[in-house]
């Protein structure tokens, strides 16, 4: 997968459903992508939050990206505004000291910054995977497409391979099955949980789950996904 900013909780429901979970850093940065931004709650809407990047050409790998010069000021702002939007929330002050550990941390590469941060949210909703850097391994990284993901299979050994419902017109089973190895889409179910007193918006940022829900309730929520 590609590194995403405080990703959705399908990204970490991706993650806990598998023994070795490998990050993309060597493939091109996406404009539209999740990569530096996502969405949190602000006054019963969503909000889109964005980590400014330095500008640079769009050819460039997420790994080559940079974030802005100004970021030193627009961290405060974002926490700020995460605050703000937050801070009567039931879980509030634990969830928050997650959050300022991730936009804190004193990295201006792009992939290492956003890296981190799906550590350090993995270790707070205590998922146990492993975690791995793709250019980390030994294969052929001019590979593309499914013919990468097929690479790094064999390279670690595994004859089963897990990914987002979102690449079911991408990836296929039959392909994948004459390298045998199992191909499986994960596709979240219909996740809801009470955000102060608005409607309910999915899909939201880690961040609104954590600001919203226990330890044990997002364990719960974690599990609601079937495989295909």
């Amino acid at each position: 997968m590609q590194p995403y900013f405080m990703p959705y909780i399908g990204y970490f429901q991706l993650i806990d459903s598998v023994d070795e979970f490998v990050v993309y850093d060597n493939i091109q940065f996406t404009k539209k992508g999740w990569i530096n931004r996502n969405r949190i709650l602000v006054n019963g809407n969503s909000m889109t939050i964005t980590l400014p990047l330095k500008s640079d050409s769009d050819y460039l790998d997420i790994v080559e990206r940079r974030l802005a010069d100004t970021w030193p000021i627009e961290r405060k702002k974002l926490l700020n505004r995460i605050t703000e939007a937050y801070r009567k929330a039931p879980y509030f002050e634990q969830a928050y000291n997650v959050v300022e550990k991730c936009i804190l941390f004193e990295e201006y590469n792009l992939f290492d910054f956003v890296y981190n941060s799906i550590h350090l949210m993995k270790d707070y909703l205590e998922i146990p995977t492993k975690v791995l850097i793709a250019s980390s391994l030994g294969i052929d990284h001019k590979l593309k497409a499914e013919n990468k993901v097929i690479g790094i299979c064999k390279k670690l050994g595994t004859n089963n391979y897990i990914n987002p419902i979102g690449g079911i017109n991408l990836y296929f089973k039959d392909v994948f099955a004459k390298e045998e190895i199992e191909l499986r889409f994960l596709k979240s179910g219909d996740i809801s949980y009470r955000q102060y007193k608005n409607e309910f918006i999915p899909w939201l940022s880690i961040i609104d789950v954590i600001m919203f829900n226990s330890k044990d309730e997002i364990k719960k929520l974690l599990q609601i996904k079937v495989m295909i």
